[in-house]
């Protein structure tokens, strides 16, 4: 019932406007792609199960090795509309560099566009944005309608062994459809066939870009957030049981979806922190900075344990966002859960995406965000 409210509630705003081969990301079936096992229309897969420990992979390559491509999407949820973005496809054959999303609607004809560099934002880091069209025509009548705000980030590593694609939408009094999907290709750029070899000693340092979407319930809206990206994995132990990784994102900056930043602005709100009935503040902020000196957001952390990754490269762990105050306190201003997968015959890249949530600061308690955010990190 809320999932159609709030549906109903966005036809309303478009009815009240009204006037106005590429490298496939996509979910694999039992041997590699999706499937429909019941005809509907709708994928029947449910997350994977192992003996992983918590959280379990997301649902896709149900036979995963060392030496195969790796596929994972974002599972369906009919509360939050997540998953359902499917058939996600980059398209470059003829030059047009667009991307294709199916199974989204009210996003015009599936075709993302790249983000205009002047009036909105083309490029987070090292990842390309992609629009959604802002109005469609009936093909009967010819009149123009408006389209809902869709909004794609596309990742490839330099090496084309891993990608990923985030699909979120700003126009649902909550998170609204959308999805992601990342991978481990089955061949690189230059035809190579991909393969994972995982060393068997010491550690190693990945550094890389980082760059996500926000979206939120209690409003509406869409924001940018691009940062960099850290990764620690204990090769040691990773045929023990005992497999050491290590997610950070810091320098996280944050941008409205016309790309003018607003971090200043976030953080001052989450700051604000307990007043005295007199209405002084009683702690600060303790902010980060860049090396340019730009306020950032609070740093991502991971939480270790000793079952986060497996010999196929795979990992699964949570993380989490804590705010400092200079009276020593703090608070989680956000919690999550990140993906990854290792590739390369020198373990040499590692391609993932995370999902956080947490309040707004900047409005009342009813109103959180959702952060999905991509990165690819290369090992130092």
């Amino acid at each position: 019932m809320t999932r159609i409210f709030f549906l109903i509630l966005c036809l309303g705003f478009v009815a009240a406007c009204d006037g106005g081969g590429g490298d496939v990301l996509q979910a694999p079936t039992t041997d590699g792609t999706d499937g429909d096992t019941d005809g509907d229309g709708t994928t029947d897969e449910t997350p994977i199960s192992s003996d992983r420990g918590t959280p379990d992979l997301p649902p896709g390559t149900t036979n995963p090795t060392p030496n195969s491509q790796i596929v994972r999407r974002e599972e369906q949820d009919e509360e939050t509309g997540g998953g359902y973005a499917t058939n996600i496809s980059y398209l470059n054959d003829e030059g047009q560099d667009e991307f294709f999303v199916d199974n989204i609607a009210f996003d015009g004809n599936n075709v993302y566009t790249r983000g205009d560099p002047v009036t909105g934002v083309a490029q987070l880091g090292s990842f390309a944005v992609y629009e959604g069209a802002e109005s469609t025509e009936d093909p009967v009548t010819g009149t123009t309608l408006r389209t809902f705000t869709y909004r794609a980030i596309y990742g490839r590593s330099t090496t084309g062994q891993t990608e990923f694609a985030i699909v979120r939408s700003g126009s649902y009094v909550d998170y609204g459809f959308g999805g992601f999907v990342y991978q481990r290709n089955g061949f690189d750029d230059d035809g190579n066939e991909v393969r994972l070899v995982l060393p068997d000693e010491g550690d190693a340092s990945y550094t890389g870009d980082y760059a996500g979407i926000r979206v939120f319930t209690g409003r509406g809206g869409l924001e940018y957030v691009e940062g960099d990206a850290e990764m620690i994995v204990d090769f040691k132990d990773f045929n023990d049981g005992n497999r050491g990784v290590a997610l950070f994102v810091s320098n996280r900056r944050l941008y409205d979806i016309n790309g003018t930043e607003i971090t200043r602005e976030y953080l001052d709100a989450l700051g604000r922190g307990d007043e005295a009935d007199d209405g002084t503040t009683t702690r600060s902020l303790v902010l980060d900075t860049d090396a340019d000196g730009n306020p950032v957001l609070p740093r991502i952390r991971p939480v270790i344990s000793p079952d986060d990754a497996d010999s196929n490269g795979e990992i699964a762990s949570e993380i989490f966002e804590i705010a400092e105050f200079d009276n020593g306190e703090t608070i989680e201003s956000g919690e999550g859960t990140y993906y990854a997968i290792i590739s390369g015959e020198d373990a040499g890249e590692i391609v993932g995406v995370l999902v956080m949530t947490g309040n707004d600061p900047r409005y009342d308690d009813s109103t959180t965000y959702q952060e999905t955010g991509g990165f690819i990190v290369y090992r130092q």
